[in-house]
């Protein structure tokens, strides 16, 4: 992911891939507004937490990059014998944005359970040789040396993401057309999400 940031979109012919500045802002009134649009029941904990985003925005520092969009462990290929990436896969969000958007979403894992969309919060990680927060974020840095760094503010961001599109899965599932066989039993982890992203601003649980 540190490499993928340091690639310049222009060098390799895509400075038109996507609208460069402003991408928080962007994004959050995007998600804010599918979140208000659906016609599923209250959540008073993801109200509650774009409340605190909006409040919270951070000022557009300039900084640009491929922001892939759903970067996770479910969307790389590893190699079959050595421990690095060989491929990203599911390129159907990315665009041109900032870099932290891609670092907070793929940070997710240390704040959610693994019955919370397969995360690793309450793990032992030493037993599982997993690394802290702190030390991925680390490895990221010195992969993209000028990346600034993840604030409260990218982690819940990304969290509000994710329970908006619960949302809309689960909207969907009501609707009889959600493409996933589990569509409903992923719509309560909207709220979960929501929880997790308040937590997050509130100092709770750490990486």
């Amino acid at each position: 992911m540190g490499q993928l940031h340091c690639i310049r979109p222009e060098a390799v012919s895509l400075a038109d891939y996507g609208r460069p500045g402003n991408y928080f802002e962007r994004q959050f009134a995007r998600w804010s507004r599918q979140w208000q649009e659906s016609a599923g029941g209250p959540i008073p904990e993801l109200d509650r937490l774009a409340d605190w985003l909006s409040g919270n925005l951070p000022q557009d520092d300039g900084a640009v990059s491929l922001a892939h969009g759903d970067y996770r462990i479910g969307n790389v290929m590893f190699h079959p014998t050595e421990p690095r990436v060989v491929a990203i896969l599911d390129w159907e969000l990315s665009t041109l944005g900032h870099p932290l958007a891609d670092v907070g979403f793929c940070a997710m894992a240390w704040h959610t359970t693994p019955e919370e969309y397969g995360g690793i919060l309450g793990l032992d990680r030493a037993a599982g040789g997993l690394p802290s927060e702190a030390e991925f974020l680390a490895r990221y840095s010195g992969a993209n040396p000028s990346a600034a760094s993840l604030l409260p503010f990218h982690r819940a961001f990304a969290l509000f993401r994710f329970a908006v599109i619960f949302v809309g899965i689960a909207d969907r599932a009501r609707q009889g057309n959600a493409s996933g066989a589990n569509a409903e039993m992923i719509g309560p982890l909207a709220r979960r999400f929501a929880i997790r992203g308040l937590e997050v601003i509130a100092g709770r649980h750490g990486g």
